[in-house]
């Protein structure tokens, strides 16, 4: 929310994790349509880093988009509350009473609501934010063509168990890769992983917000059935009829 105009923005994101903070921090810019000359936050962990600096993540963030940093002191409510009315103002006013078939459903209608919000006559102000927005976007920078990247990368090696787990949720790996290295890359729509030696797809997975779920794509589990060896039978005796007869007997 930008401090002249209180025109606001909102991107619904999938944890409190770094890169899910600063994935959401650009959507809103994008969705502002300008970058302010400083960024001001309460101390919330994963941007804060400690002593009133930014987590290195933060900084490298802040720094590809050329903006300052500032964190609201501590112990200080009417700072935080600032910064976090806004939030507030949506969880009362945006959530209740409504239905979303899933997340981009959700940020569909955040976003329509957005825009009713910002065209609508602040108390306080006696302006419409959308109209202040437009003065302030006089005195802001504008958007580089493309915001940092933001997602979370790091090497694993494929388990025997070829599974990827991703905050409580379990995704499939190419079977056929066990034992090898892989890339991983997690953003706000997709799970990914590619084979180091190769650039084999390890795996392609939409992130999915439901919790504690096994994800599992079509040709991994085809895989998986064709790799394992098919049953061997057990051998049974097949005794002769003479022998139960001579028991009867």
């Amino acid at each position: 929310m930008p401090g002249y105009s209180r025109a606001g923005a909102g991107v619904l994101v999938f944890s409190t994790r770094t890169e899910d903070l600063l994935a959401g921090i650009g959507g809103c810019l994008q969705r502002l349509g300008a970058l302010p000359r400083t960024l001001v936050w309460d101390r919330q962990a994963g941007i804060h880093g400690h002593g009133g600096r930014p987590s290195e993540a933060f900084a490298g963030f802040c720094g590809q988009l050329k903006v300052a940093w500032q964190f609201c002191e501590p112990a200080d409510p009417q700072a935080k509350g600032g910064v976090e009315r806004l939030q507030g103002f949506a969880e009362t006013n945006f959530e209740p009473g409504r239905v979303f078939a899933n997340e981009l459903d959700y940020q569909d209608q955040l976003d329509n609501w957005f825009t009713k919000v910002n065209a609508r006559t602040h108390k306080t102000l006696r302006e419409r934010p959308i109209d202040r927005l437009r003065v302030e976007h006089e005195h802001m920078t504008a958007l580089p063509s493309e915001l940092p990247d933001t997602a979370r990368r790091w090497v694993t090696r494929v388990a025997p168990d070829p599974y990827l787990r991703i905050d409580t949720n379990d995704y499939s790996l190419d079977p056929r890769l066990v034992g090898r290295r892989v890339e991983v890359s997690v953003d706000q729509r997709h799970i990914s992983a590619v084979a180091l030696d190769t650039g084999e797809l390890a795996c392609r997975h939409t992130r999915v917000f439901a919790r504690h779920r096994t994800i599992t794509a079509l040709k991994h589990a085809r895989a998986q059935r064709q790799g394992r060896p098919a049953p061997s039978e057990t051998a049974v005796e097949i005794r002769p009829l003479t022998r139960y007869d001579a028991l009867i007997a």
